[in-house]
C-alpha cells in the first residue's frame, strides 16, 4: 500500500521545483527520535543475561544508522555538489569573494594578489549581506531635496570600474619609499573614489530611504576634503593592531563624527540613482551583514603578490556559507504584487495546485496538483489518528506506539510554515505529506487489528477499494502532471472533463 501511495505521489509531483533545503529545517530532528525509543525499553538490569550484551550494540546501532548514516550522506551530496557545480555564474554575488575564488571563470579564479590591506592601495570593497554589492560611486549628484546635494555613493551589484578605492591615511602622509605600512584594526582612513577623486562622506543628512539613517556621499576633490571624510576601521572580531586580510576578514567602517557605521540597506534607489543599491550610515552599531565588508580587489605594486589558492576556505566553511546563503535567500523571499502565493491551510485539503505553464487551450498545460484520493484520505487519517490517541488511547497501545513519531515529524514539517512571512509555494507540503501517508498506512492495518475484524468485515473490503482507488485516481488526473494541450476543464470535450471537483482548481 505504502509503495503505491509513493509511487502515485512521486509521478504526481514530478515536475514540482526543487525544494530547498530550508524546507526540509526539521528533518534531522525526527531520525535521533526513534533512537530515544532505548530508553523507554527495559533496562539492563532487567533484562535476560543472554541480552544483556547486546544493549550496548543495540543503542550503537541506532545512533549510527538513523543519525549518523543520514548525516554523513548529507553532507556527501553537497560534497559532490561543490565538485561538479565548480563554474562561475549569474549567482556569484550572493557568494562571499573567498567562496568566489573557487569557480572557474570567475575573476578570483587563480588570481593573485597581496595578501594584507596596506595604505595606497587600490580596492574593491563587497558588502556581505546577499546582493549587497560593491562600494560603488559615479559623477551623478543627489537630487535637489536628498540630503545634500553631493555627489552620489550607491552599492553596485555588478563588477564595475567605478567599485575602485584608493586608502589613504587621515592625515594624507601617503608618500612611502619602501614598502607601504598595512591597515589595522582601529587604524583611521579616508577611501577616495579612484574615478572621481571624491572621498567617502557622510553627515547629519538624513539618507534618501532610510530615514533614520545618515545620507553617505562623494565629497571634496583630489583627496582633499573635511572631518566628515575619516572612517575608522574594525575587524570583526578583532583586537587592535590586527591586520586586515584580503577577502576573509569582515571588516566595518566606523565615521568618527557622526559615530555611525557605513551600511548596504538593500533598498533599490528610484531612477535618479540608477536604480543601484541605497548606501547609508548607521547610527545602530549591532554586527550585521548589511554593515559588513570584505575587501575583493586588491592592487599594491610595493606589495608582494600571493595566489589566492592560499586563502581559498576549505570544505566545512563553504558549506557553512551554502547554508547561511540558502536560509537567508529564503527569508528575503517576500511576496510581490499579484504574484501567486500559496497559504498553508490551502495544503493538506489539497485545495489549489500551482501552474507551471500555459493558461488557454492553444498552450501546452502542467498543473502541480496531488492525488486527491492520497491527500484526503491522508487528511482523514490525520484527524482520526489524534482522535483515537485521544479518547481510546488505553485501548489502542500498539496504535499510539507506531504512529506518534509519525505525526510529529508531520506536525515539524508543516506546523512551522505558519510562522513565515517568506512566498510559500504548494511543493513545500511534500516533505510533510509524505508523514502523513506513512501515518496513513501505519494506522488502518493496525485499526483491524484492534478492533478484532476478520478477513471478510466491511472494513477490509474498504481498505481493499481505497487501494484501488489510488491508481485508479493517479490515471485520471495524469495528464496534469505530464502535460497537456486542449479544451479546458469545463468544456464536455476536455481530457480534464468532470474532474475539476474543487472550485479553486485552476485546469
Amino acid at each position: 500500500m505504502l509503495i503505491i501511495m509513493l509511487h502515485s505521489t512521486s509521478l504526481t509531483c514530478q515536475r514540482a521545483l526543487p525544494l530547498c533545503s530550508s524546507v526540509h529545517l526539521w528533518a534531522p530532528v525526527c531520525p535521533p527520535l526513534p533512537t530515544s525509543q532505548c530508553w523507554s525499553c527495559p533496562s539492563p538490569r532487567q533484562l535476560p543475561s543472554s541480552l544483556l550484551q547486546c544493549w550496548p550494540l543495540h543503542v550503537l546501532s541506532r545512533v549510527f544508522g538513523l543519525i549518523l548514516l543520514p548525516l554523513f550522506l548529507y553532507v556527501t551530496i553537497f560534497a559532490v555538489h561543490f565538485v561538479v557545480l565548480n563554474k562561475s555564474g549569474p549567482g556569484d554575488g550572493f557568494f562571499s569573494s573567498a567562496f568566489q575564488s573557487r569557480l572557474i571563470g570567475n575573476n578570483l579564479h587563480n588570481a593573485s594578489m597581496p595578501e594584507y590591506l596596506a595604505y595606497g592601495s587600490i580596492i574593491t570593497v563587497k558588502n556581505l549581506r546577499i546582493a549587497g554589492g560593491y562600494l560603488h560611486s559615479h559623477w551623478h549628484l543627489y537630487p535637489e531635496g536628498v540630503g545634500a546635494k553631493q555627489q552620489q555613493v550607491t552599492a553596485y551589484l555588478h563588477k564595475d570600474y567605478n567599485n575602485m578605492w584608493l586608502v589613504h591615511r587621515s592625515n594624507d602622509s601617503d608618500a612611502q619609499s619602501g614598502e607601504p605600512d598595512l591597515v589595522r584594526h582601529g587604524d583611521i582612513i579616508q577611501l577616495e573614489h579612484k574615478e572621481t577623486t571624491r572621498n567617502l562622506h557622510s553627515h547629519l543628512h538624513e539618507a534618501p530611504l532610510t530615514k533614520k539613517h545618515f545620507q553617505v556621499t562623494g565629497y571634496g576633490i583630489n583627496g582633499t576634503g573635511d572631518p566628515n571624510d575619516l572612517w575608522q576601521v574594525e575587524v570583526c572580531g578583532g583586537r587592535k593592531g590586527d591586520l586586515v586580510k584580503v577577502l576573509r576578514s569582515k571588516v566595518r567602517f566606523l565615521h568618527r563624527a557622526t559615530g555611525c557605521v557605513l551600511y548596504s540597506s538593500g533598498k533599490t534607489l528610484p531612477k535618479w540613482g540608477w536604480e543601484q543599491v541605497e548606501i547609508t550610515c548607521s547610527p545602530y552599531l549591532k554586527e550585521t551583514p548589511n554593515s559588513q565588508w570584505n575587501i575583493e580587489d586588491h592592487i599594491n605594486a610595493k606589495l608582494p603578490n600571493i595566489s589566492l589558492s592560499v586563502l581559498k576556505p576549505h570544505f566545512l566553511e563553504i558549506l557553512l556559507e551554502s547554508h547561511i546563503v540558502m536560509i537567508r535567500g529564503n527569508s528575503g523571499l517576500k511576496p510581490k504584487d499579484n504574484e501567486m502565493n500559496s497559504k498553508p491551510w490551502h495544503w493538506p485539503i489539497n485545495y489549489q495546485g500551482l501552474r507551471f505553464s500555459g493558461v488557454n487551450e492553444t498552450e501546452y498545460r502542467v498543473y502541480l496538483l496531488g492525488n486527491p484520493v492520497i491527500w484526503w484520505l491522508n487528511l482523514v487519517s490525520l484527524g482520526l489518528y489524534v482522535v483515537i490517541v485521544a479518547v481510546a488511547s488505553l485501548h489502542c497501545r500498539v496504535l499510539m506506539e507506531g504512529g506518534g513519531l509519525l505525526l510529529l515529524g508531520w506536525l515539524l514539517h508543516y506546523v512551522p510554515f505558519y510562522t513565515m512571512g517568506r512566498i510559500l509555494y504548494y511543493h513545500h507540503y511534500f516533505p510533510a505529506m509524505l508523514f502523513s501517508s506513512m501515518l496513513t498506512v501505519n494506522l488502518h492495518p493496525k485499526m483491524n487489528f484492534e478492533i478484532g475484524c476478520s478477513l471478510f468485515s466491511p472494513s477490509v473490503y474498504i481498505c481493499f477499494s481505497l487501494c484501488l482507488s489510488k491508481p485508479c485516481s493517479f490515471y485520471m488526473f495524469h495528464p496534469l502532471s505530464y502535460g497537456m494541450r486542449g479544451p479546458l476543464a469545463h468544456d464536455p470535450d476536455s481530457t480534464m472533463a468532470g474532474l475539476k471537483w474543487m472550485d479553486s482548481w485552476e485546469f
